[in-house]
Formats: C-alpha cells, structure tokens, sequence
C-alpha cells in the first residue's frame, strides 16, 4: 500500500492566493491531531492585554498574509512538507469574558495535541497563551529549556492585581515548575519599567537576560551559538513576541518599545534554533488594527514558517 504523501500548501496554481480557505499557509484543516508531526493552532485571545487591544484578530490576520509562503525556504534549504505531515488545527475557542477559565480552555485543548507527539506552533492571540501552553508541554516532557524574544520580561507578579495576564505568563510558568529556570534565555528586553524587582526576580531564578542593546548593530548567529551549548539536548520551547523586534518594522502590536531587534536579527534567533529539541513554538501579540498595511502580520506569518523549518525531525535538501 502506498504511503499517504504529506499535506503541502495550496499552489497558487491550483487557487489564486486571493481565494481558498483560510488557513495557515493553506495547508488542510485538521479536526484532529492524529498522525500529524507538527500543526499551527490559533488562539484569538487579547483579554490579558495592559495597553492596546486586538490581537485577537492575529491568528486571522497571520493566515492571510501567510498565503505568500512557499513550500520550500530557500535560504536554509528546508523542506518541512517533504519530511513531516503539517496541518492547520483552527482555533482555540477561548472565554474572551474570563481570563482564568480561558487558561484551562487553551491547555485542555493542547493536552491531546501534545500527548499524541504533535509539535504545535501557535499564533496569538497575546502572550498570556504560552502559561497554559507551557502547562500542557511540561505536564508530558518536564520542565523546558525557553527561548523567549521579547522586549518584555512577562515576568510580573500581578497586573492590576490580578495573576494571568499577558505580563505575567513566566512567573506562573516558574512557578507551576513548567520551566528549567537555568536555561530560560530572553532575547530583546528594552524599554521603561515600572519596577526593576522584576528583572532583578528572573536573574535570581537563573534566567539569562540578553537586552536589545546588546543586540544593536551586530549578527546574532554567535549568540544563538553559545544558547545551542547551553541547552543541550534538553527539550526547548521558543516564545516569539513580535514587539521583540522594532516598532519601525512591526508597528501592529500593543505595547511598542523603541530600539528593538530587526527582522534579519530575527531570523537568525529561529534560524539559530536548528538543531534544538523544540518541542513547541508561539508568535503572539499581533495586533492587526495598528497596522494596517499587514506588514506585522506578515512578518508573523514568515517567522512562523522559520519556527517550522527548525523543527528536529524536518529534512534539508
């Protein structure tokens, strides 16, 4: 019996790319996770946002834009539709009226994705999605190695006295033990605080901040490097949050902060993941009414695809 070939994305082809249904990068949807090796999951939630609002619209907005995406990167030569079945899970049909409950909504839908071995890239939807996301990883592998980018640490106590938020998702992640504290790394923090207790909390842990100006100017390849040897083979997740990069090539995102990474630096975080045991991914606070041109959420879509082709078991051509 022949073996059943892997989902590819729609050809532009067979559907213009202004048609078709819209899923990432218009692979099939899938009801169910079994027999797929990877997926990407919408979570359209912007509830635990602090400033602006909207990033319940990124998951839609990512898998419009992500209708430029080809098969096949060109650059590192990955070839994810050839070596992994891929599809597209929906969304997570989140309580946008109750925060906490919608914690227990998001890992309960990720519980049999990630028991069934599926790796899930998830597009936010804002950044309160990777607690519940860590919850269900670590509740099969243990605690994770992370790769956070971000100008944010996320690492608050309370927002407006309350414990989920979108500032607070690795300070409960630390605490529900979902994290290995001495190889959580996070890429781009800049920007005002409100308090340093914060960050002086993540250092005692064992977390490594690398600000953005230590960024500024210079490739990123050596320091992703040194962050492969650190981690080992220890199962990783990476958290992508678009305001990691700056303003003037991201502008759709709630809480904007001058003197960010660029996008080629971006790429070559992701890129600098190869060879890492990822066993999940997000790209979260993509909010499309800030930009209305869709370049955010395009540039979402693309780091995406990159967070795909990283992935241990996909092949190089």
């Amino acid at each position: 019996m022949m073996a059943q070939p892997y989902n590819r994305p729609l050809s532009a082809v067979e559907m213009p790319r202004a048609g078709g249904i819209s899923t990432m990068m218009r692979l099939p949807f899938a009801a169910s996770p079994e027999g797929l090796g990877a997926c990407f999951i919408g979570i359209p939630l912007d509830t635990g946002t602090s400033n602006r609002s909207g990033t319940r619209l990124g998951p839609r907005q990512i898998r419009a834009e992500s209708v430029m995406i080809r098969p096949y990167n060109s650059a590192t030569r990955a070839a994810p539709f050839d070596s992994i079945q891929v599809a597209d899970l929906g969304d997570v049909a989140v309580n946008n009226y109750n925060l906490p409950a919608t914690v227990d909504i998001i890992e309960a839908f990720y519980r049999p994705v990630v028991d069934e071995g599926v790796v899930p890239i998830s597009l936010g939807g804002d950044h309160t999605i990777s607690y519940p996301i860590l919850k269900a990883l670590s509740r099969k592998h243990g605690p994770l190695a992370m790769i956070h980018v971000d100008a944010h640490a996320d690492v608050a106590d309370r927002m407006f006295g309350e414990p989920i938020a979108h500032g607070t998702p690795f300070r409960r992640a630390v605490e529900g033990g979902c994290l290995q504290t001495d190889a959580v790394f996070q890429i781009g923090l800049r920007g005002s605080a409100n308090t340093l207790e914060d960050y002086d909390w993540a250092h005692k842990q064992g977390f490594t901040a690398i600000r953005a100006e230590q960024c500024w100017g210079q490739s990123l390849v050596g320091l992703m490097e040194g962050i492969r040897q650190r981690i080992g083979d220890r199962k990783v997740y990476l958290s992508f949050d678009i305001d990691g990069i700056d303003p003037a090539f991201a502008p759709g995102t709630g809480t904007p902060e001058i003197g960010g990474l660029t996008v080629p630096q971006a790429l070559e975080i992701i890129r600098g993941c190869r060879g890492l045991n990822l066993v999940g991914a997000d790209i979260v606070e993509v909010s499309p009414p800030y930009d209305p041109f869709g370049t955010t959420a395009y540039t979402a879509a693309n780091l995406a695809f990159e967070m795909l082709c990283v992935l241990p078991k996909v092949a190089y051509l």
